[in-house]
């Protein structure tokens, strides 16, 4: 089967978030989908593996922010390459809390919802969520995952519905050096190796060491 069939959906950008306990955590998702419009309910897929997926069965709670295409791209590299387990992925980050739930500024909008019921699959759950509120917060166009990948020159975590294989194995030239954590392939006017020691990928910020050559 030709895997690269998926990438003809259309698929946005998301911070899910939700609670652990009081503290909050979220992971970047890109399969959500809107199920009915009334009551408005929309359906949100969690690798089992994430941390997040726990919380939300926990707290029965979720939000959405919904990541335009000036929204920066360290949010992603934030909340998509690591671990809510070990790391508060909200530090740093600005947020408003919404109910009792967290959304970040830099988005275009945001839904929050209360989990009301659930679909087992072999490595995902699928939440459904009524939603409880939401608001626009600007007039830019959302990010789609067809624009992080030839825009942004990002890759889709491992644990997200998306990803590919065979996305590790970038087509470059020989002179391109891609992020070893995320993908990220630097294609600056300045030559990789002139760049300064504390140079650090503008996706997921992990530093200049961490980049290999293609």
């Amino acid at each position: 089967m030709n895997k690269h069939v998926f990438r003809n959906f259309s698929y946005g950008v998301y911070l899910v978030s939700t609670l652990d306990g009081t503290r909050p955590t979220g992971c970047i998702a890109n399969s959500i989908m809107q199920i009915t419009s009334s009551p408005a309910t929309i359906a949100v897929s969690m690798n089992h593996e994430n941390f997040t997926n726990s919380c939300i069965e926990s707290s029965g709670l979720f939000s959405v922010s919904i990541l335009s295409e000036s929204s920066d791209p360290g949010i992603i590299g934030q909340f998509g390459f690591q671990s809510g387990k070990t790391v508060n992925k909200f530090d740093s980050v600005p947020y408003e809390t919404i109910g009792s739930l967290p959304v970040v500024t830099d988005a275009c909008g945001y839904v929050t919802c209360k989990v009301i019921d659930k679909l087992e699959t072999s490595t995902h759950t699928v939440f459904l969520g009524e939603v409880v509120d939401g608001d626009v917060l600007k007039e830019e166009p959302a990010m789609t995952y067809a624009y992080y990948h030839q825009v942004v020159k990002g890759k889709s975590p491992k644990n997200a519905p998306t990803y590919l294989g065979d996305e590790e194995k970038t087509e470059t030239s020989n002179d391109t050096w891609v992020c070893g954590i995320c993908g990220y392939v630097y294609e600056g006017a300045v030559p990789f190796e002139s760049l300064p020691d504390t140079y650090t990928c503008p996706i997921c910020k992990q530093p200049k060491s961490v980049f290999r050559k293609q």
